[in-house]
């Protein structure tokens, strides 16, 4: 496993239906050091505090393997980053990934604590209504982790 890129976001407003709702979603990759810490990498915005971030939501990680094949599913390569992940990394091994598993990035370690849950900013995201079904029916990557420290 190695790390691919970190991604910081900044705050944005978008429009989710009816509703205009800030969102942090939107990360690019960032290079030099970033601190971490037990809520989170410093610069990166979380807006939903209510659903996102937190000591059990502090990092989301996805894997280059699983951006590979959603390429292949949706015709058109994504940027690290693209689904709101902090860290991308080139892959999460062959097993399924658990609540309780653990992964060292660099000198931090980092706890899976739950999946990852999809929702409408994300489908905004995506530019795709039916994007939360899609992703939940995908389970990619198996499990979809969510780390705490």
């Amino acid at each position: 496993m190695r790390l691919i890129a970190v991604n910081l976001g900044k705050e944005r407003q978008v429009q989710v239906g009816e509703r205009t709702v800030r969102t942090g979603i939107y990360k690019t990759p960032v290079t030099g050091r970033v601190r971490v810490d037990a809520y989170g990498l410093e610069a990166d915005v979380v807006t939903d505090t209510k659903h996102h971030g937190g000591r059990d939501q502090a990092v989301y990680a996805y894997s280059a393997e699983d951006y590979d094949w959603w390429a292949e599913q949706l015709g058109e390569a994504l940027e690290p980053g693209t689904f709101g992940e902090n860290l991308t990394l080139s892959s999460f091994g062959t097993q399924p990934v658990r609540v309780g598993d653990r992964f060292r990035v660099g000198e931090v370690l980092l706890e899976v604590t739950a999946p990852r849950i999809p929702c409408g900013v994300f489908a905004t995201r995506m530019n795709d209504l039916e994007w939360v079904k899609k992703f939940r029916k995908a389970r990619r990557p198996r499990g979809r982790p969510r780390f705490g420290r």
